[in-house]
């Protein structure tokens, strides 16, 4: 059986590119597996939060089928979502200016995010998770990568933090108490969004199109992802972003980035898009 330690040289790496924006420059059987790599991650979760930084969620990525082929990446991978990285838009319009500093290669992702309410068991149906949620919200994540050209294995992709750079999250619609699971479930995968630079359409997604909804997407992150061992528990207050409903596009300083929804059914019909100036 093959190791799932970190090797402290791993977890070293991971924290010199971190903390210095530099490439790393891993063979392809570094991390050697996915346990490793996640190992290596929750080491650096750990030490970040001895540290003083605080973990307010998770990330999901690569839930989104479609652009499976084009990253090398198979199966949804998780990470961590950090309150220095988190951004809250207001409930005015107008761009939100997030800046890009410390970021190697980000990239734009319009996201469906997650509220708990309460922490739903592991292995819960869709009904309990249901009840456990206390807000859907519109999102925008900017992933990164220490790997030049975005070009990495799943296991290089989840040592790096899962690619996890900065989350806005938009107004923040409350999940009424007995809403119905298989009409939020529908509204969800239902939504449509539109990604522009400037006054340019850049791309088109569908809520369908991560594990055929965000909601699912979620279900699969705490039925099967949370399994990692050593992995914390989640709970009440924790946000969840569950994948990009579009591909992932280079975002660079001076450009403003907004997204349309399209969207009707309970909680889906409130959401909003969002505008984004990146300095």
């Amino acid at each position: 059986m093959t190791d799932s330690k970190a090797p402290p040289a791993l977890i070293a790496d991971v924290e010199h590119a971190r903390l210095n924006a530099l490439p790393l420059d891993w063979p392809a059987d570094v991390p050697a597996n996915l346990e490793q790599a996640y190992a290596a991650a929750l080491a650096v979760r750990q030490a970040r939060i001895a540290a003083g930084e605080l973990a307010v969620g998770y990330k999901v990525g690569f839930t989104n089928r479609n652009i499976w082929p084009h990253y090398g990446v198979y199966a949804p991978i998780w990470g961590t979502v950090w309150q220095a990285g988190l951004v809250q838009a207001g409930s005015a319009p107008g761009e939100v200016p997030l800046s890009l500093e410390g970021l190697r290669e980000p990239r734009i992702e319009p996201e469906i995010v997650f509220g708990l309410r309460d922490a739903p068991p592991p292995d819960c149906s869709a009904d309990e998770l249901v009840a456990s949620l206390d807000w859907v919200a519109h999102g925008v994540e900017i992933v990164h990568t220490h790997f030049d050209r975005w070009k990495f294995t799943a296991a290089q992709a989840v040592a790096d933090a899962g690619l996890h750079g900065l989350l806005l999250v938009g107004t923040r619609i409350p999940v009424p108490a007995g809403t119905v699971t298989v009409d939020l479930v529908q509204a969800l995968a239902g939504l449509k969004v539109r990604l522009y630079e400037g006054d340019a359409l850049k791309d088109e997604g569908k809520g369908v199109n991560v594990l055929d909804g965000p909601l699912q997407a979620l279900l699969h992150f705490v039925r099967e992802l949370r399994a990692t061992p050593g992995a914390p528990d989640l709970k009440a207050g924790d946000l969840v972003t569950t994948g990009t409903l579009t591909d992932a596009h280079p975002v660079q300083p001076g450009q403003t980035w907004q997204t349309q929804l399209e969207s009707s059914g309970p909680v889906a019909g409130a959401l909003g898009g969002l505008a984004v100036r990146f300095e």
